[in-house]
């Protein structure tokens, strides 16, 4: 969104953040992963958090600073792959998506040694990829892939099996391979759930939740572009609205403050951009646990109990939304 005198909103609600302007905050995060990544004693990590909350722009953040987070840069390549695109639906495509990745990271274009393991890359397979990211790592060399949304491998059970989890729980133990993996659940739910054996999946002992955004980030993200020395995009009034809808919640976040910009840029009332905020924000998903103030009393009461029985008479349909919430206030 532009405004009528042509400055961009720096809000950006719903795809990835790519460009670092619209980025906030992670940096303990960020440093984390730097540091069981890269730091003695490398470990691979998953990074487990419900929708919305930037797993995305988490990785793909970390691919475009991790050159200024340790000492020596050039030991390492990391990429950036989405494994929901179509081009990773097969296990030899995810092979070839990866190599094509690594091949043009600038550091690999500049020394020819690092290009003679992969001939052939159109077919490479289990095997020869194997391979030639084992030659990296005796030319001191020790690629990172960052895999968004590994969900989505689960899908193809017929190309993503126990073998082929079973490859890179080898190339992980042998430190030729290092993984930053995002998912919605930890894997060894998936494990459960789809019935697969691998150690793969329940191996990783490094594991990132990823929650709502601490205040002084929150705060940041609505005051944006502040921090770089402009003018904030948004009124002080502004601000409080924003988080008072979007919380500590990085997307409903973003998606308060670029509505409130817009209807300041369109001179409309700041209920359009109330109605267009909760039209959004229902259809996220609430945890379990966030749950209103006014539910405290009913807990300290009841307790936990109490809390279960109406959860679950709302389940099977028994009670409905507004009857649960009204026996909550008396």
């Amino acid at each position: 969104m532009t405004s009528q005198l042509g400055a961009p909103c720096p809000f950006l609600a719903g795809p990835m953040i790519e460009k670092p302007q619209h980025f906030v905050g992670r940096e303990a995060e960020l440093d984390y992963i730097t540091s069981r990544i890269m730091g003695i004693g490398s470990s691979s990590i998953n990074v487990v958090g419900k929708q919305g909350m930037g797993k995305s722009s988490l990785l793909y953040r970390f691919c475009q600073t991790y050159e200024q987070r340790v000492e020596n840069p050039r030991r390492f390549i990391v990429i950036y792959l989405n494994l929901q695109e179509s081009h990773c639906r097969r296990e030899n495509a995810f092979y070839l998506a990866a190599a094509r990745q690594l091949l043009n990271h600038p550091l690999v274009k500049a020394k020819p040694e690092l290009m003679r393991p992969w001939k052939n890359i159109k077919f490479l397979d289990r095997q020869s990829f194997s391979g030639a990211i084992g030659e990296w790592k005796r030319q001191g060399l020790f690629p990172v892939l960052c895999l968004d949304d590994f969900e989505a491998l689960f899908r193809y059970p017929k190309h993503f099996n126990d073998g082929f989890f079973d490859n890179l729980r080898f190339l992980i133990n042998s430190n030729i391979l290092r993984l930053v993996v995002a998912s919605h659940r930890k894997l060894d739910f998936y494990q459960r759930r789809y019935k697969l054996t691998s150690s793969f999946l329940n191996g990783f002992e490094q594991v990132l939740p990823l929650g709502e955004l601490t205040e002084e980030e929150a705060w940041e993200l609505v005051s944006l572009p502040e921090r770089m020395g402009a003018k904030a995009a948004l009124s002080t009034e502004e601000q409080h609205l924003a988080r008072e809808w979007g919380g500590g919640h990085p997307f409903l976040l973003q998606l308060a403050a670029s509505l409130l910009w817009e209807a300041h840029q369109q001179g409309l009332d700041v209920s359009w951009a109330q109605a267009k905020f909760e039209q959004v924000a229902r259809r996220i998903p609430k945890p379990l646990w966030k749950i209103p103030p006014y539910l405290d009393e009913f807990v300290r009461s009841y307790g936990s109990v109490g809390m279960v029985i109406l959860l679950v008479l709302f389940g099977i349909g028994v009670l409905h939304q507004t009857q649960v919430f009204g026996l909550l206030q008396k």
